[in-house]
């Protein structure tokens, strides 16, 4: 009977230390997850400014030290995406109408060099996150990332332009599912492939989903709009976090 009695203990702490583990583990993967989708950025990143940014100098607005423009690789993309967001703020962005007219991307970035769709990168110090930017917000894209919202302006800045980026909340990866911890004041860089661009958070709002005025261009204003699904783990609101250029 001892010996059976030993057995049956010896049978409860195995099946208890396989429970412990698979528990341990469901705890680990989202951590280690993200982990690498972050090394995975790090990198793409890297390579991405290296490609594009060519002799524009970060930060300066595409000037040289000395303050003469200096015409980088991607000079014909960066005016026609100019003229696209003086487009939109000069006609009320009348596409902008429904979920579907922002899934398919405005411009095919192939034709200027950039094969996976990838515009920029997003970085919000405050919640340690790092994403970057596909154009069309569809299920493809917001897997990988952030995404841009078609007809909406494109993320280089300029007077008159609100580019809305959306990423998922409920993601294994972190992405957006911290963005209720942003506050008033809070950076928001943007690098695309010409420079980097400084935003400052100055209004936080919930608002529903047919609310699409609120993610329209705003006169006289340079805007990036983050958007997530609200509250967590739903989607019958939206979380907006509205960035103003330094």
């Amino acid at each position: 009977m001892a010996k059976h009695g030993k057995r049956k203990l010896s049978k409860r702490l195995i099946i208890a230390g396989i429970i412990a583990l698979a528990g341990l583990s469901l705890l680990a993967y989202p951590v280690a997850t993200t982990f690498v989708f972050k090394a995975q950025v790090s990198s793409h990143k890297q390579d991405f400014i290296k490609k594009t940014q060519g002799s524009f100098t970060q930060g300066t607005n595409g000037q040289s030290p000395s303050g003469d423009v200096v015409e980088g690789p991607y000079e014909e993309l960066y005016q026609y995406l100019m003229s696209e967001n003086e487009r939109m703020a000069a006609n009320g962005q009348i596409g902008l109408v429904d979920a579907f007219s922002y899934q398919i991307a405005g411009i095919d970035l192939s034709k200027y060099g950039i094969d996976d769709g990838c515009i920029g990168y997003i970085n919000i110090p405050s919640i340690n996150v790092e994403l970057p930017i596909y154009l069309g917000a569809n299920d493809y894209n917001m897997n990988k990332g952030a995404a841009h919202l078609t007809q909406t302006s494109y993320p280089i800045g300029g007077n008159n332009t609100n580019s809305v980026i959306a990423a998922h909340r409920g993601s294994t990866i972190d992405m957006f599912r911290n963005i209720h911890k942003i506050s008033i004041g809070d950076e928001i860089i943007i690098t695309n492939f010409r420079e980097e661009l400084t935003y400052k958070v100055v209004e936080i709002k919930i608002i529903l989903p047919t609310d699409i005025h609120e993610i329209k261009i705003q006169p006289g204003r340079d805007l990036i709009t983050l958007v997530s699904c609200n509250p967590l783990g739903a989607n019958t609101q939206r979380y907006i976090v509205y960035c103003e250029r330094v």
